[in-house]
This record gives structure tokens, C-alpha cells and sequence, in this order.
């Protein structure tokens, strides 16, 4: 079975470095997203599809996804999120299979009381398991001006980038038994939700509805990446983002977020995990 499962993986690789066609490289939320749920609480708000707004209230929330699936790409956007006490908010960009075993790769934000940072959480799910936190208080005020943040997912790692800046690796580790984010098309999602119960210290802190309509701004959204459709993935393997790695200038940059902006490393959490820490957290 692990050998079928080698076999198709190396396959995969094959083909995708043997297509032709370039990937999608997407820059319109007109084009090439909808909003698809919020009944008018998520909304385009230029003629040329570069910005986009997401606004949460008492009765719902709001979302956009990605019109096309892909299988590996890099995608990025830049986010102005909600000011003040945006306690039980999240704030979100993922990317996202369908399904009970779904893949999935997360940016959320999590909101806070006025005066308190946001929480920056990422996760990685495989086959619908995730518990692979790590959470972020970012070095600046994401709520003050846009910001960049940017997910590059290959064959061989997933790098979280926020302002050009890498602040978590996530290796392809199946060499030894862990598994990896390979086979599965995703789509890229946007979302603003409530989450009063969990988000804010533990949901010790609850959404203020008297300061609703709560609203995060999205712009210069990007995506370069192996398009999914009709049961095959195409793209250009010359991109330099499916053979991306982290010099030693990346790795110190990311050694520079987690020593001094990390706040939650499930890799850390002896209490969680009293056997010993997952495999690939090495």
C-alpha cells in the first residue's frame, strides 16, 4: 500500500513538472472569486475588483472562495483588519478541500479587546486532522494599515510569509510516516465569523454587538498556481514558488517571528502532548 501511495505521488510530480500550460495567476476579485455567502455583507467595493470588503453582524458573518481549485500554488493577499475592540471575531484567508477528510492551510485572526493584540493562528490540516497550531502576535498593527500575508504551498513545504517576512515552515516530512498535503485541490477562502465562545482569551472575552458592523478590507489579491480541473492539475513547474526553500536568510527569519513574536507552538505543549511532541516536530 505505502509503495501504490510512493508511486502515485511520484506521478503526480511527473506530471506536473511535464505540463504545459501555465498556472492561473489571478488579480480581480470580480474575476476570479465569489462571495458566496453574507447576504450583502461581503462586497467589491471598485470597479476593477481590487478591493473587497467582509462585514460581521449579530445575524451573520461573510466569505468569499476562489472560482478555480488548485493542487499546489502560491497565494497572497493583503488585509486591513477590523479596529478597535474586535473581541470573538475571526478574521480569515485559507485554503480548503471539500469533504469529511478535507486538507486545509489557515490564516486566522483572531480579534481582541482595544489595547490588546491580535492573535495570528495558523494551522495545517491533513485528511481533516489539524493540531498543528502556531500562534503569532504580529510586530505591527494589522489594523492600522494593509498588510501582506502569503502561503506557498509545494511538493516539498508550506511557508506562511507575512510582509515578505517567513514566520513558519511546514515540511513535507512522509519519509518518515508523517503525511503530507499532496492530493487534494483546494480552494481559497476568505471568511468573517463569530466566534465568541473560543477566540478572545478563551472566549473569556465576548463580542461587543454594540460596536457591529464589524469589517475587515481585502486587496491586491494574487494567486499563481496549479489549476485544478477535470480530474488533472496544470502549471508551470518554471515558477519559482514549486521549488521554493528557505535559504539561511529565511531560516533566521523565521527562527527571528518565533523566538520573538510566538506565542502558542503545539510542537512545545508538553501538556497536550505528554507522550512526546508529534513526529515531525522533530
Amino acid at each position: 500500500m505505502k509503495s501504490s501511495c510512493s508511486t502515485r505521488f511520484a506521478f503526480l510530480i511527473l506530471f506536473l513538472f511535464a505540463a504545459q500550460s501555465v498556472g492561473v495567476y489571478a488579480g480581480s476579485f470580480h474575476k476570479d472569486v465569489q462571495v458566496h455567502w453574507g447576504d450583502g455583507r461581503g462586497k467589491i467595493l471598485d470597479s476593477v475588483g481590487n478591493l473587497l470588503s467582509l462585514s460581521l453582524d449579530k445575524f451573520s458573518g461573510s466569505g468569499f472562495q476562489s472560482n478555480q481549485e488548485l493542487l499546489f500554488g502560491k497565494v497572497e493577499v493583503q488585509m486591513k483588519l477590523i479596529p478597535g475592540n474586535s473581541a470573538g471575531t475571526v478574521t480569515t484567508f485559507y485554503l480548503k478541500s471539500p469533504g469529511t477528510t478535507w486538507d486545509e492551510i489557515d490564516f486566522e485572526f483572531l480579534g481582541n479587546i482595544s489595547g490588546h493584540p491580535y492573535t495570528l493562528h495558523t494551522n495545517v490540516y491533513n485528511k481533516g486532522n489539524g493540531d498543528k497550531e502556531q500562534q503569532f502576535h504580529l510586530w505591527f498593527d494589522p489594523t492600522a494599515d494593509f498588510h501582506t500575508y502569503s502561503i506557498t504551498w509545494n511538493p516539498q513545504r508550506i511557508i506562511f510569509t507575512v510582509d515578505g517576512i517567513p514566520i513558519r515552515e511546514f515540511m513535507n516530512s512522509q519519509p518518515t510516516g508523517v503525511s503530507f498535503l499532496h492530493q487534494q485541490p483546494m480552494r481559497v477562502y476568505a471568511s468573517l465569523w463569530e466566534a465568541e465562545h473560543w477566540a478572545t482569551r478563551g472566549g473569556l472575552e465576548k463580542t461587543d454587538w454594540s460596536k457591529a458592523p464589524f469589517t475587515a478590507f481585502y486587496r491586491n489579491y494574487n494567486v499563481d498556481g496549479c489549476v485544478w480541473a477535470n480530474g488533472k492539475s496544470t502549471c508551470s513547474a518554471n515558477s519559482p514558488w514549486f521549488t521554493q526553500v528557505l535559504d539561511n536568510k529565511g531560516k533566521n527569519r523565521v527562527k527571528w517571528a518565533q523566538r520573538n513574536h510566538m506565542v502558542y507552538n503545539y510542537c512545545a505543549d508538553k501538556k497536550r502532548f505528554p507522550q512526546g511532541a508529534p513526529q515531525e516536530c522533530g
